[in-house]
């Protein structure tokens, strides 16, 4: 282990430097700096070119990631080794990440030692997409993130605002203060500061996919240690409750990994298998089970959660979960045939007459001839509408995963003389490809609401990931309701919300199809199994019987 191989590391990045300035920080002579560096290249750690002549500029290029290979074999000596042979290694000139990832690992070495692991077993069909809360777009993604980070604040389905990261806050018209809790640990170890929340926010605001949604928000700083505070001159009534989606998670970004904060951390990620394990020095209350797995299986398999891995028969029981809802969305500002409103109201009309029937495509499909808010919106009728003249098919999206529900709205439009075009796209560019998306008349979207059923509609309708966002934008009634949200008082959002669906509706810009709900077994020694966030269940609180023999 080379101590002034470790602070040459930290102290000189790749690029031009002076032989003279590199002798100064490792506090060596020129001809000792010299032999050293010619020692590292032939080792490979660098390779360095020496300016031709007296006083000329030289160059160094990092070929390894010093810190990282030595924590590596610091880790290993310190798991394999007497502590009294390992304690030296935590001395040397570590990062303050660095030197706490080392320190948790030495901690470990007293104490009890767990010979058992509680495992939550879940089967998967595809590989998550990512786990970035600035990328999760799908539920799949979302519900991941929502286990490895946390928000500053929490929102729940009756709107109240919970502490999570911060635990109290000041509201004025104009900004919002945040006080953060002490010593909450990222998974790597280090800790939370004011600073790290700074960055993350920033990222998330200045992100294209929300930075419509973050307009209101002028300016982020820490006034003082633990303490965020967030400016809108012009009024953001929903500031709070934005701080509460997933994608306002809090990460921090260190050696190409992301960290969080969560009560979960990623032990072991590959398209086969996900395991997630509980952070023992997770803020909050610990999860009762040890491991969550998320195992790679084939489209037919059954999807059951279980709590281990071996092949056998297990007694099981049901769960319903809820899979949203269902709409078409037109693209009412293509240059295309849709644009025209008859069109849109035709369509709209010819869905409305035969939606009753959609549970054929999908037995667990309920026909929703309300709106997009359950609970809050109201049946509609919608008058017949005579047929408009065609003179070039509609083109409809399809995608994988609605491909059922897809050819029977194909089929019922086509039965009312609509001529339809099918054009295929990836679940992938379904998700992140705005260009290819907006070339399409007409599609389904699933969505599921987070929590709260009123921030989640608004989001819906800014969004940069939502398919509705840019339509919206276009639409100059509807793109004028978006502008109440920052100043109406967010317990006069539900008024505010029906109008907006009403505007969608009368516009025939989106049309209520189905609601969904899916059947989850678990095997019956899994206890306290609750439905949290995207109608999956909260894993933190799942818990294995126990079997005593």
């Amino acid at each position: 282990m080379d101590t002034y191989l470790l602070t040459l590391w930290k102290s000189v990045p790749s690029g031009n430097i002076k032989q003279k300035e590199l002798a100064e920080v490792l506090h060596l002579s020129a001809k000792q700096t010299t032999r050293y560096i010619q020692k590292w290249s032939t080792e490979g750690w660098l390779t360095f070119t020496s300016g031709l002549g007296r006083g000329n500029v030289s160059t160094l290029l990092w070929l390894k990631n010093v810190e990282a290979i030595f924590e590596e074999q610091v880790t290993r000596i310190i798991i394999e080794e007497p502590v009294e042979l390992s304690s030296k290694y935590l001395e040397l000139d570590w990062s303050l990440d660095s030197k706490q990832r080392l320190l948790n690992t030495f901690r470990s070495k007293f104490g009890y030692l767990q010979t058992s692991n509680d495992k939550l077993v879940i089967p998967k069909r595809f590989p998550f997409l990512t786990m970035h809360p600035l990328k999760a777009a799908d539920v799949s993604s979302a519900n991941i993130v929502a286990n490895i980070f946390n928000r500053l604040v929490a929102v729940d389905e009756q709107s109240t605002v919970l502490p999570e990261l911060a635990h109290s806050w000041d509201v004025t018209t104009y900004k919002l203060r945040l006080y953060i809790k002490k010593d909450i640990r990222f998974h790597d170890g280090s800790i939370l500061t004011a600073e790290d929340i700074v960055v993350c926010l920033n990222k998330l605001r200045n992100h294209p996919q929300f930075q419509e949604l973050w307009v209101p928000i002028h300016h982020i700083d820490a006034p003082a240690p633990l303490v965020i505070d967030i400016y809108y001159p012009d009024g953001c009534s929903y500031c709070l409750h934005m701080l509460g989606t997933m994608n306002a998670s809090i990460y921090k970004e260190s050696k190409d990994e992301l960290l969080g904060t969560g009560c979960f951390y990623v032990q072991d990620n590959h398209d086969s298998k996900t395991t997630l394990a509980a952070f023992k020095d997770y803020f909050g209350e610990r999860p009762l089970v040890d491991l969550v797995e998320f195992v790679q299986v084939p489209e037919d398999f059954e999807i059951a959660y279980r709590s281990t891995t071996q092949i056998e028969d297990q007694p099981t029981f049901q769960v319903e979960g809820d899979s949203g809802f269902g709409v078409v969305i037109m693209n009412s500002f293509r240059n295309s045939a849709i644009r025209r409103k008859e069109i849109r109201d035709y369509v709209h009309y010819v869905i409305a007459k035969h939606r009753y029937t959609i549970s054929q495509a999908d037995a667990r499909l309920l026909s929703n001839h309300q709106g997009f808010l359950i609970g809050q919106s109201k049946t509609y009728t919608i008058p017949e509408v005579k047929r408009p003249e065609f003179s070039t098919p509609l083109v409809l999206k399809i995608v994988n995963y609605i491909q059922e529900t897809t050819m029977w709205l194909k089929e019922i439009l086509e039965k009312e003389g609509v001529p339809i075009e099918l054009k295929q796209i990836s679940f992938t560019d379904n998700l992140y490809d705005d260009d290819r998306n907006q070339s399409f008349d007409r599609f389904i979207h699933g969505e599921i609401f987070e929590m709260n059923k009123n921030f989640s509609f608004f989001q819906l309708l800014k969004n940069g990931y939502s398919p509705l966002a840019a339509i919206v934008k276009n639409e100059p009634t509807l793109n004028r309701y978006l502008a109440d949200y920052a100043h109406t008082p967010f317990e006069d959002w539900t008024a505010l919300n029906l109008k907006v669906e009403k505007a969608l509706l009368e516009n025939s810009v989106m049309i209520p199809l189905y609601y969904a709900k899916r059947q989850i077994p678990f095997s019956a020694d899994l206890m306290n199994i609750n439905i949290k966030h995207f109608g999956y269940i909260d894993f933190s609180k799942v818990w294995v019987r126990p079997t005593i023999k």
